[in-house]
C-alpha cells in the first residue's frame, strides 16, 4: 500500500532554487520507494535547529498537515539525528525518516545478488548503531541467579553487542566476496580484452545502454536506481575486437558515505576498467549539476586519468543548440556522442566511438614468429588485436594492434 509523505527542506539565505531541485529529487526517491508526495515544505534557517531541524512554528504547521490529511510519513532531505527523528516523531505523530535511510530503503528493495543484499544490510546497520536510542528503565532486563540481580544489562546494550557481532559478521562476508570479485578481474586482466565500466547519475539510461549493446536484459526502469547489482557483459565490435561491459550502480547528490563505503568493491569496477562510458540523461535540465556530482564521486574513488566517452542520452529531446552547448563543453574532457536509446539513433557513432577507444594508446605493428617459437605466437594471440596472419618461408608473420606493454614483451620479433 502507498504511503502519503510530506516533504521537508531547510535552505540558508540564497539556497531557496537548490533546495527545491533536491526536494523535487526526493519525490521520485519517495515514488521509488512506494510513497506518494502529498505536500512539500520548506523553510528558509540559516542554522538548522538542533532538537527538531526546523523551527517550531514550522513543526506546528507541519503537524497540521499530517493530522488534518491522514498523513503517515514525513521525509526529512538531509540527514537527521536520532534525538531529531524522536522529537519530530513524537511531535508530528507518524513515521519519520530521512534522506539517508530513504536511500537506503530503495537499495534494499533493489538488491538481489548475495553481494548486493550483503552491502545494503551492512549499510544499512552501520547508519543504525549509532542511532540505537534507550526508553528508560523498560530497556533493562533482570537475572534470575545470585550475582545476576539488578538493573543488569539493559536491552539497548544487548542491541548494540548484537549489532556490532552482525556487522562484523558482514564485514568478514563482504571480504570474501570481494576477495572473488578480485579472482574475476585478474582473470579478465589476463585475457587482455578491453574493459569500459558504464558510469553516471542514476536514471540516465546505463542500463538500457548495456542491453541495447548486449541483450543483457537488465530491468531498464524509469525510476532511481531501478539497477543496483553491477552486471558484466561481452560486446563483439564489427571489426571483431570483442570487450568487456560492465553496468554499476547509478550516483545521485548526497549519496550516503555508508554506501559509498559499502559498495566501494563494485564501484571500484570503474577504477579497474580502460575507459568509462559517462551516460548523461542531456533532456535534464540538471545535467551539468549530474554530471559534477559523477565526476566528484569518481574522484572519491581515485579515477581520475581514464579516457571517457560522455554519451548524452535522450537527445531527441534537446534543442540542437542545448546539444552543441553540451558537446562543445565536454569534448575539451572526452570523446562525445549524443544518442537516443530509445529512437536507436546516433548508435553509429557510439560503436566507432567505442572501437576507437579500445584501440587507445594502441599501435599496428608488424610481427614475425619463426616455426620455432609457437608457443611464443599462442601467447602474442592472447595479448593482440589480430588484424591478419601470412605464413611465409621464414615464419609466421603477424599484423596486429597491441599496447607498448606487448609491443616492449615481444620486441624481439617485431619486423
Amino acid at each position: 500500500m502507498e504511503r502519503k509523505a510530506v516533504l521537508v527542506g531547510v535552505y540558508p539565505q540564497g539556497g531557496e532554487n537548490e533546495a527545491l531541485k533536491s526536494l523535487d529529487e526526493l519525490e521520485r526517491l519517495a515514488d521509488t520507494a512506494g510513497a506518494s508526495c502529498f505536500a512539500k515544505l520548506t523553510q528558509l534557517k540559516n542554522v538548522p535547529d538542533t532538537a527538531t531541524y526546523i523551527g517550531k512554528g514550522k513543526l506546528e504547521e507541519l503537524k497540521e498537515i499530517c493530522q488534518n490529511n491522514e498523513v503517515d510519513l514525513v521525509i526529512f532531505d538531509t540527514e537527521l539525528s536520532p534525538a531529531q527523528i524522536k522529537n519530530v516523531e513524537n511531535e508530528v505523530g507518524c513515521d519519520v525518516v530521512d534522506r539517508s535511510m530513504l536511500i537506503l530503503d530503495i537499495f534494499a528493495l533493489h538488491a538481489t545478488s548475495a553481494e548486493g543484499k550483503v552491502q545494503v544490510e551492512l549499510a544499512q546497520l552501520k547508519y543504525t548503531a549509532p542511532r540505537l536510542i534507550g526508553k528508560g528503565k523498560d530497556m533493562s532486563r533482570l537475572g534470575g541467579g545470585i550475582g545476576t540481580r539488578g538493573p543488569g544489562e539493559s536491552k539497548l546494550e544487548i542491541d548494540r553487542r548484537r549489532l556490532a557481532s552482525r556487522i562484523s559478521y558482514l564485514q568478514g562476508e563482504l571480504n570474501e566476496l570481494e576477495k572473488n570479485r578480485q579472482i574475476m578481474r585478474a582473470q579478465r586482466e589476463r585475457s587482455n580484452i578491453p574493459k569500459a565500466c558504464i558510469v553516471g547519475y542514476t536514471n540516465a539510461g546505463k542500463s538500457t545502454l548495456l542491453n541495447y549493446l548486449t541483450d543483457a536484459g537488465i530491468l531498464a526502469q524509469d525510476k532511481l536506481f531501478a539497477t543496483l547489482d553491477p552486471t558484466t557483459r561481452k560486446f563483439s565490435l564489427p571489426s571483431g575486437i570483442s570487450m568487456l561491459i560492465t553496468d554499476t550502480v547509478g550516483f545521485i547528490r548526497k549519496l550516503p558515505h555508508h554506501l559509498v563505503h559499502a559498495f566501494r568493491s563494485t564501484l571500484e569496477e570503474a577504477v579497474f576498467c580502460d575507459f568509462l562510458i559517462n551516460v548523461v540523461d542531456a533532456s535534464d535540465d540538471e545535467c551539468d549539476e549530474h554530471m559534477l556530482v559523477t565526476e566528484s564521486i569518481l574522484n572519491s574513488l581515485g579515477v581520475t586519468e581514464k579516457p571517457i566517452l560522455y554519451v548524452f542520452n535522450k537527445s531527441d529531446k534537446c534543442t540542437s543548440e542545448r546539444l552543441y552547448d553540451l558537446r562543445f563543453f565536454n569534448s575539451k574532457r572526452g570523446r562525445v556522442v549524443n544518442v537516443s536509446l530509445k529512437e536507436g539513433t546516433g548508435c553509429e557513432e557510439l560503436v566507432l566511438q567505442l572501437e576507437a577507444l579500445c584501440r587507445f594508446g594502441k599501435t599496428r605493428l608488424n610481427f614475425m614468429f619463426p616455426y620455432t617459437k609457437q608457443s611464443e605466437l599462442n601467447s602474442f594471440y592472447q595479448f593482440s588485436e589480430i588484424i591478419d596472419t601470412e605464413y611465409t618461408d621464414e615464419g609466421t608473420r603477424v599484423y596486429a594492434w597491441v599496447d607498448e606493454k606487448t609491443k616492449n614483451k615481444f620486441a624481439a620479433y617485431l619486423e
